[in-house]
């Protein structure tokens, strides 16, 4: 009973920890962003892509973002999300190093939809 305690005490402490990281790479000024004519990416998997994404979303993978051909502009606004936050984090940071200048973190699908202007949604 004592094994099962400090696991489940150690599993919700890893998920608090993902939650505060994940929320705390979030962009300061996302519903700003959202609202200027911003792409969003969706980096999930394929699979995950065709059960539901965001209207209007891009698809592009984690998996091959790296020598993948972006549709979009260095310059252009661009929001990342994924389903739990922390591939989005990952993406956004690729293509900052790829060269894309405006490369904004949106987290979680849940959460972004969540912020997305009406209209959007």
């Amino acid at each position: 009973m004592k094994v099962i305690l400090i696991t489940l005490g150690f599993a919700g402490l890893c998920y608090a920890f993902y939650k505060v990281y994940s929320r705390w790479h979030l962009e300061k000024n996302l519903d700003d962003i959202l609202n200027s004519e911003a792409v969003i990416l969706d980096v999930r998997t394929a699979r995950e892509f065709a059960e539901g994404h965001l209207p209007g979303a891009i698809h592009i993978s984690l998996g091959t973002i790296r020598e993948a051909d972006i549709p979009f502009g260095k310059n252009q606004p661009v929001v990342t999300y994924c389903s739990h936050g922390l591939r989005s984090i990952k993406a956004a940071a690729i293509l900052k190093a790829r060269g894309f200048t405006q490369v904004h973190n949106g987290g979680a699908m849940n959460d972004l939809v969540q912020r997305l202007p009406p209209s959007q949604r």
